[in-house]
């Protein structure tokens, strides 16, 4: 009940976010939503949250034409810190831990705007990029579902046992097939000229992105020696541990939508 509860609180923000918010405010919640994954980032790896919030957020909400010049100059930042450190060698752990933070968090949520911002042929009166968003945010909250389910009932093979011994290869499978499920309903009525193959092969791509990412989170948590990387969302831990599927799925979906122009 608590991961309902949890839920029936986040999809409205979502869908708000994505489809029917003015620019302005879907930046605000992106950035809200950004905030809280570093800051449980940072506290787990034990990076600098001070640096990592700004140049996150200059990061974040930055024009595209100048995020090349903001990602060079956290890098040297971020180069520089171990400088003024007692010690040296534990500094430049840290200080690459940040790094990577800034651009795993921070740089996945910018792709979620730069998606969002996709101008093409709308549909009611919603440009295509607010469906692109909105089919980021869901796809692998539904592949989160079926994993969650068919994995109680019917898993049985450790998927990767020495980072998540929860998951199982039958949690995967179907985590797959919701989400193919839910892209063949939901991009090819949404988007416009998206085919059915098309859709099923986005929707497969995102999933294997977010169970990567998935696997990637608990990863961090493993080392970090913590079960869940917060406890803001009863029945799901933190909010990293919630939208860690999506951090990875955003700059895959970014990718083909733009890169290889799937529409």
């Amino acid at each position: 009940m608590k991961r309902v509860r949890t839920a029936l609180l986040l999809v409205p923000i979502g869908v708000y976010a994505a489809l029917f918010a003015p620019r302005p405010i879907c930046l605000a919640v992106i950035a809200v939503f950004a905030c809280l994954c570093f800051r449980e980032y940072a506290r787990m790896t034990g990076s600098p949250a001070a640096l990592g919030f700004a140049a996150g957020l200059f990061l974040l909400l930055a024009p595209p034409d100048r995020t090349t010049v903001i990602v060079s100059l956290t890098v040297l930042a971020c180069m520089c810190l171990p400088l003024a450190a007692a010690d040296p060698e534990k500094a430049v752990v840290r200080s690459g831990m940040l790094l990577l933070g800034i651009l795993y968090v921070f740089g996945a949520w910018k792709t979620a705007i730069l998606l969002r911002d996709v101008d093409q042929p709308p549909l009611r009166h919603l440009t295509a990029g607010r469906h692109w968003l909105m089919f980021a945010l869901m796809v692998n909250w539904f592949g989160d579902t079926g994993a969650y389910y068919a994995g109680r009932k019917f898993g049985r093979h450790k998927l990767a046992p020495a980072i998540s011994p929860g998951k199982t290869w039958e949690g995967a499978v179907a985590s797959a097939l919701t989400a193919i499920i839910f892209g063949l309903t939901y991009l090819p009525l949404a988007i416009t000229g998206t085919s059915f193959l098309k859709a099923g092969l986005l929707a497969l791509a995102a999933n294997v992105a977010g169970q990567a990412g998935d696997l990637a989170e608990s990863a961090i948590k493993r080392g970090a020696g913590v079960k869940d990387s917060g406890t803001l969302l009863p029945g799901h831990g933190g909010m990293l541990d919630r939208v860690d599927s999506t951090l990875f799925a955003l700059p895959v979906l970014y990718a083909a939508v733009t890169l290889l122009h799937i529409s």
